[in-house]
């Protein structure tokens, strides 16, 4: 039979029913499922090349952890640059690195778990107990009762404190027992094991030699979580701190920065739970802050505290050439050692209940009284009110004028003629009077000014106040809605009154009396060599300079100076030293009642003055006789005694005194 040929629409149709096997559905599915392996494979590629350093730093940072010590403070000397006021002491403690006793928490546990599950105690409530941390107070308790073997104490794990630092500061050494005694850091040393997780730690703290002299120049400071921390890596670690100090009064908060130890730190590697693994991975020890040296001479501070003893009051001594302050007390005071590490709360109240806290030398406000008859006098003899050897004045002991009667502090009187010389040196109320009257409150005011009597004195210092006050009419006026008096301005003139100083301003004051110039800026910090201050000239001749000056001394000598104690009692002489100095006493109302406010201000010696003196001290009973010569005097008389018996040794001695450093 022959063969038919095939029909090609026939062929085609063939063909086209074979390709219908291939679903686009599939086709579909497998060339999305292409795409999305090549987007993985391209993403992974991605992830590999560009964004390893990526993962490595996250995992850098999960798995390292810092830690950081604070550096020592730096010392504060004195100004002979070797006598250590401030600066630290090594503070004993037993600790116990958590750290390092993985194993035996997790062995403690499972311990404290079995014995509990042989218990009746309910699944439920077994599977609410605490067991881990059942387990660090177990264990850390047997390390502290090891402790308390060698040393003979009893003292226990606050569980709480422990829980705290656990969770909070595991990779820091914790605290079983601070600050040891001599005799229980020697036992310890002795009998703990080299390699234990139990150790001694030795910690910094500051030490003050003198205990409460200076305290309120010196300061003290107080814990601080923030340290001093340069250049050491790690900064977007967790990090773990040892908590360090900061100033927070005197020079210790003045100079905090400089004297601020640098911070010390290690970093670690740490596994899941936080324990480290493996040693370090960096360290850097910590370093000592800069030292300081003061202006402070500690044995003219350490006499004048022991003259004002029990008294209230302040004294500022300062070198007249170049401002530097030599003694700075406020009494009462405090011990600064009771600030180290920390003032409790017990001691903090006693100190701030007798006004121990209070710096009276730079905040204490005071009316002068009769001291400030210096200013009166240069006022005066500046706007022409009174001359040298011209009396204004005769004084019978009183005056009656505008239609009042003004009284001398001497009821006798100074009779006639009275001249500054003498007025100056017996202090002469009624002369100083007529010498206000005559310049008037605005010559007075306008010289207050003059000697920055308006405004701080610029110490290194914090807490000086900015009450002091020169008054005048437009300031009567102005806040007390009141006209000013010729009173006024007799009190004025007497530093009674409106005016308010502090025994800062008037050392400053008295120092630039003696150099013949308007402004003293006082330091605490010792520079040696420092060159000398320079400032307005006092403006005066030096005919009326040297009766100035003469009034001055004269005040110190008999037969009637009124500060002529300082020479003729044979304890408060300063042999062969000449002396120029002002008494005053002034009264203040009290809650009491009104009580006096002893002044004695000076310099020494008179041909060539080296230091300058200011002492007030507040009278604390009634009606008691209190006055500059007999309360105030003896003070400076202790500082002057003790500066030129050092000046005189130091000049006999075949060896060089210590420079500051």
């Amino acid at each position: 039979m022959p063969k038919s040929e095939a029909n090609p629409s026939e062929h085609s149709g063939s063909l086209l029913e074979s390709h219908k096997g291939y679903d686009p559905r599939v086709i579909f599915f497998y060339f999305a499922l292409t795409v999305l392996l090549l987007i993985l494979a391209g993403g992974l590629a991605y992830q590999q090349l560009f964004k390893t350093e990526t993962y490595h730093e996250r995992e850098r940072v999960q798995s390292q952890r810092r830690v950081l010590v604070p550096g020592p403070r730096g010392n504060i000397y004195a100004r002979d640059g070797t006598t250590i006021l401030v600066g630290n002491r090594p503070r004993f403690s037993v600790v116990l690195y958590l750290d390092e006793l993985k194993s035996e928490f997790l062995r403690e546990a499972r311990i404290i778990k079995k014995n509990y599950g042989k218990s009746d105690m309910p699944e439920a409530a077994l599977r609410e107990m605490p067991f881990s941390r059942m387990s660090r107070v177990s264990v850390v308790q047997r390390y502290l009762d090891a402790v308390n073997k060698i040393i003979d104490r009893s003292e226990k794990v606050d569980a709480a404190s422990l829980a705290r630092h656990f969770g909070d500061q595991l990779l820091l050494p914790y605290k079983l027992i601070d600050d040891l005694t001599g005799p229980e850091y020697a036992r310890l040393i002795e009998g703990l094991p080299v390699r234990s997780p139990l150790q001694v730690y030795t910690s910094s703290t500051r030490f003050y030699p003198f205990g409460s002299s200076a305290a309120h120049a010196l300061g003290f400071v107080r814990v601080n979580e923030e340290l001093n921390v340069e250049d050491f890596p790690g900064e977007d670690l967790a990090t773990f701190k040892m908590k360090g100090t900061i100033g927070k009064d005197g020079l210790e908060k003045t100079f905090d920065s400089q004297l601020q130890g640098e911070a010390g730190g290690t970093i670690f590697r740490v596994d899941p739970a936080g324990y480290k693994v493996n040693p370090p991975l960096e360290k850097r020890l910590p370093l000592q802050g800069k030292n300081l040296v003061s202006s402070l001479d500690i044995d003219l501070q350490l006499a004048a505290e022991q003259t004002i003893g029990d008294q209230v009051g302040a004294a500022v001594a300062i070198d007249v050439a170049t401002g530097e302050v030599l003694t700075l007390v406020s009494k009462p005071d405090y011990n600064l050692t009771d600030f180290s590490p920390r003032v409790s709360t017990a001691t903090y109240a006693a100190i701030q209940a007798q006004g121990g806290e209070f710096n009276r030398a730079l905040s204490g406000l005071y009316p002068p009284g009769s001291t400030y008859k210096i200013l009166t006098s240069i006022a005066a003899l500046r706007r022409g009110a009174i001359t040298p050897d011209a009396s204004i004045i005769d004084c019978d002991g009183f005056l009656q004028k505008f239609n009042r009667r003004f009284v001398c502090y001497n009821g006798l009187g100074h009779h006639h003629d009275v001249l500054l010389r003498q007025a100056i040196a017996e202090s002469c109320d009624i002369y100083f009077n007529e010498a206000g009257w005559l310049t008037k409150p605005e010559g007075l005011a306008e010289e207050a000014r003059r000697f920055h009597f308006d405004r701080r004195t610029g110490i290194e210092l914090p807490g000086e106040t900015r009450g002091m006050l020169v008054p005048d009419n437009a300031w009567k006026e102005r806040t007390k809605n009141e006209k000013w008096f010729p009173g006024d301005t007799a009190n004025m003139s007497m530093g009674q009154g409106f005016v308010l100083v502090t025994p800062l301003q008037m050392a400053c004051f008295t120092a630039s009396v003696a150099r013949g110039e308007v402004f003293t800026q006082p330091t605490l910090i010792h520079q040696p060599n420092r060159p000398r201050q320079k400032s307005e000239s006092i403006g005066l001749t030096p005919e009326q300079r040297a009766a100035l000056i003469e009034g001055m001394e004269a005040c110190t000598l008999p037969p009637k100076g009124t500060a002529r104690n300082i020479t003729t009692i044979e304890i408060q002489r300063v042999p062969g030293v000449r002396i120029a100095g002002k008494t005053g006493t002034a009264q203040v109302s009290t809650k009491a009642g009104m009580i006096n406010i002893a002044w004695f201000i000076c310099f020494a010696p008179v041909e060539n003055p080296e230091i300058a003196i200011a002492v007030a001290l507040e009278g604390d009973t009634l009606g008691e006789e209190f006055g500059g010569g007999r309360n105030a005097g003896p003070v400076a008389s202790a500082i002057l005694k003790k500066y030129f018996e050092k000046k005189n040794r130091a000049a006999a001695s075949p060896f060089q005194p210590a420079k500051g450093k």
